[in-house]
Protein backbone atom coordinates (compact mmCIF):
# COMPACT_ATOMS: atom_id res chain seq x y z
CA UNK A 1 0.00 0.00 0.00
CA UNK A 2 3.07 2.19 -0.58
CA UNK A 3 1.41 3.46 -3.94
CA UNK A 4 1.43 7.02 -5.22
CA UNK A 5 -1.51 8.79 -4.63
CA UNK A 6 -2.44 11.72 -7.61
CA UNK A 7 -3.45 14.45 -6.36
CA UNK A 8 -3.55 18.18 -6.94
CA UNK A 9 -2.17 20.79 -5.21
CA UNK A 10 -5.60 21.84 -4.07
CA UNK A 11 -6.21 18.51 -2.90
CA UNK A 12 -2.61 18.10 -0.93
CA UNK A 13 -3.56 21.17 0.62
CA UNK A 14 -6.93 20.40 2.14
CA UNK A 15 -5.80 17.40 3.47
CA UNK A 16 -2.63 18.79 5.36
CA UNK A 17 -5.22 21.00 6.87
CA UNK A 18 -7.42 18.85 7.53
CA UNK A 19 -4.50 16.92 9.63
CA UNK A 20 -3.78 20.16 11.35
CA UNK A 21 -7.76 20.70 12.42
CA UNK A 22 -7.89 17.15 13.72
CA UNK A 23 -4.64 17.18 15.52
CA UNK A 24 -5.27 21.16 16.68
CA UNK A 25 -8.82 21.26 17.33
CA UNK A 26 -10.33 17.55 17.78
CA UNK A 27 -7.89 15.64 19.97
CA UNK A 28 -7.11 18.21 22.31
CA UNK A 29 -10.40 18.08 23.78
CA UNK A 30 -10.22 13.88 23.81
CA UNK A 31 -6.38 14.24 25.87
CA UNK A 32 -8.55 16.43 28.35
CA UNK A 33 -11.36 13.82 28.83
CA UNK A 34 -8.25 10.90 29.05
CA UNK A 35 -6.85 13.18 31.21
CA UNK A 36 -10.09 13.77 34.15
CA UNK A 37 -10.56 10.21 33.49
CA UNK A 38 -7.47 9.20 35.02
CA UNK A 39 -7.62 11.42 37.57
CA UNK A 40 -10.38 9.62 39.18
CA UNK A 41 -8.35 6.35 39.72
CA UNK A 42 -9.44 2.81 38.88
CA UNK A 43 -8.75 2.59 35.52
CA UNK A 44 -10.88 -0.80 35.11
CA UNK A 45 -14.28 -0.51 35.22
CA UNK A 46 -14.01 3.62 34.47
CA UNK A 47 -16.16 3.71 31.08
CA UNK A 48 -15.37 7.63 30.51
CA UNK A 49 -11.73 6.77 30.25
CA UNK A 50 -12.91 3.18 28.12
CA UNK A 51 -14.76 5.77 26.16
CA UNK A 52 -12.16 8.88 25.74
CA UNK A 53 -9.02 5.50 24.35
CA UNK A 54 -11.53 4.30 22.26
CA UNK A 55 -12.06 8.22 20.54
CA UNK A 56 -8.47 9.03 20.57
CA UNK A 57 -7.29 5.79 18.94
CA UNK A 58 -10.16 6.22 16.06
CA UNK A 59 -8.80 10.02 15.55
CA UNK A 60 -5.14 8.90 15.68
CA UNK A 61 -6.07 6.30 12.57
CA UNK A 62 -7.71 8.66 11.00
CA UNK A 63 -5.08 11.22 11.37
CA UNK A 64 -1.85 8.01 10.65
CA UNK A 65 -4.22 7.48 7.26
CA UNK A 66 -4.37 11.26 6.09
CA UNK A 67 -0.68 11.32 6.99
CA UNK A 68 0.00 8.32 4.81
CA UNK A 69 -1.50 9.62 1.54
CA UNK A 70 0.18 13.05 2.29
CA UNK A 71 3.40 11.43 2.26
CA UNK A 72 2.49 9.00 -0.57
CA UNK A 73 1.19 12.41 -2.85
CA UNK A 74 2.81 12.78 -6.01
CA UNK A 75 1.30 16.08 -6.94
CA UNK A 76 0.28 16.11 -10.78
CA UNK A 77 -0.64 19.72 -12.65
CA UNK A 78 -3.62 18.49 -14.71
CA UNK A 79 -2.32 21.44 -17.12
CA UNK A 80 0.56 19.07 -18.50
CA UNK A 81 -1.65 16.60 -19.26
CA UNK A 82 -2.53 15.33 -23.07
CA UNK A 83 -6.45 16.51 -23.08
CA UNK A 84 -7.76 14.67 -25.85
CA UNK A 85 -7.60 11.14 -23.65
CA UNK A 86 -8.89 10.25 -19.94
CA UNK A 87 -6.37 11.29 -17.26
CA UNK A 88 -6.62 12.37 -14.51
CA UNK A 89 -8.10 15.73 -13.70
CA UNK A 90 -11.05 14.72 -17.12
CA UNK A 91 -14.11 15.72 -16.32
CA UNK A 92 -15.89 13.33 -18.75
CA UNK A 93 -19.79 12.63 -19.58
CA UNK A 94 -19.86 8.67 -20.42
CA UNK A 95 -23.44 7.03 -21.28
CA UNK A 96 -24.18 3.81 -20.45
CA UNK A 97 -24.78 1.06 -23.07
CA UNK A 98 -27.00 -0.84 -20.88
CA UNK A 99 -30.13 1.55 -20.43
CA UNK A 100 -28.66 5.09 -22.39
CA UNK A 101 -27.98 6.95 -19.42
CA UNK A 102 -25.64 9.66 -19.22
CA UNK A 103 -23.49 10.35 -16.27
CA UNK A 104 -20.82 12.91 -15.50
CA UNK A 105 -17.60 12.58 -13.75
CA UNK A 106 -14.67 14.03 -12.72
CA UNK A 107 -11.30 12.11 -11.80
CA UNK A 108 -9.94 13.33 -9.09
CA UNK A 109 -7.16 12.66 -6.27
CA UNK A 110 -7.20 11.48 -2.47
CA UNK A 111 -9.05 14.42 -0.52
CA UNK A 112 -11.48 15.56 -3.25
CA UNK A 113 -13.57 12.74 -3.60
CA UNK A 114 -16.74 13.31 -3.44
CA UNK A 115 -19.41 11.11 -5.01
CA UNK A 116 -22.51 12.45 -4.87
CA UNK A 117 -21.36 15.39 -6.77
CA UNK A 118 -19.51 13.10 -9.35
CA UNK A 119 -15.67 13.36 -8.25
CA UNK A 120 -14.82 10.03 -8.42
CA UNK A 121 -10.88 9.02 -7.04
CA UNK A 122 -8.76 8.51 -9.97
CA UNK A 123 -7.76 4.84 -8.13
CA UNK A 124 -11.47 3.79 -8.32
CA UNK A 125 -12.22 0.88 -10.19
CA UNK A 126 -14.68 3.30 -12.04
CA UNK A 127 -12.12 5.64 -13.02
CA UNK A 128 -9.64 3.01 -13.69
CA UNK A 129 -12.07 1.71 -16.32
CA UNK A 130 -11.97 5.28 -18.43
CA UNK A 131 -7.88 5.95 -18.22
CA UNK A 132 -6.72 6.23 -21.66
CA UNK A 133 -9.55 6.38 -23.49
CA UNK A 134 -10.72 8.95 -25.83
CA UNK A 135 -14.33 10.03 -26.99
CA UNK A 136 -15.91 7.23 -29.08
CA UNK A 137 -14.43 5.02 -27.47
CA UNK A 138 -15.84 2.01 -25.05
CA UNK A 139 -14.99 1.85 -21.48
CA UNK A 140 -15.75 -1.66 -19.69
CA UNK A 141 -15.82 -1.61 -16.12
CA UNK A 142 -15.83 -4.80 -14.15
CA UNK A 143 -17.91 -4.82 -11.04
CA UNK A 144 -19.09 -7.13 -8.64
CA UNK A 145 -22.34 -8.14 -10.83
CA UNK A 146 -20.46 -8.22 -14.19
CA UNK A 147 -19.24 -5.67 -16.46
CA UNK A 148 -21.01 -2.64 -17.69
CA UNK A 149 -19.88 -0.64 -21.00
CA UNK A 150 -19.46 2.86 -21.23
CA UNK A 151 -19.46 5.21 -24.30
CA UNK A 152 -17.26 7.90 -23.90
CA UNK A 153 -19.16 11.00 -25.26
CA UNK A 154 -16.97 14.74 -23.84
CA UNK A 155 -13.73 14.86 -22.27
CA UNK A 156 -12.57 17.98 -20.58
CA UNK A 157 -10.44 19.54 -18.36
CA UNK A 158 -11.40 23.04 -16.50
CA UNK A 159 -7.69 24.14 -15.06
Amino acid sequence: MNDPIPMTREGYARLKKEIERLENEEMPPILERLAAARAEGDLKENAEYHGARESQGLLQAKINDLKSRVGRAQIIDPSTIPQDEIRFGATIVVKRLKDGRTLKYTLVGAGEEDFDTGKILCTCPLAQGFLGKKVGDVAEVKVPVGLIKFEIKEISYNF
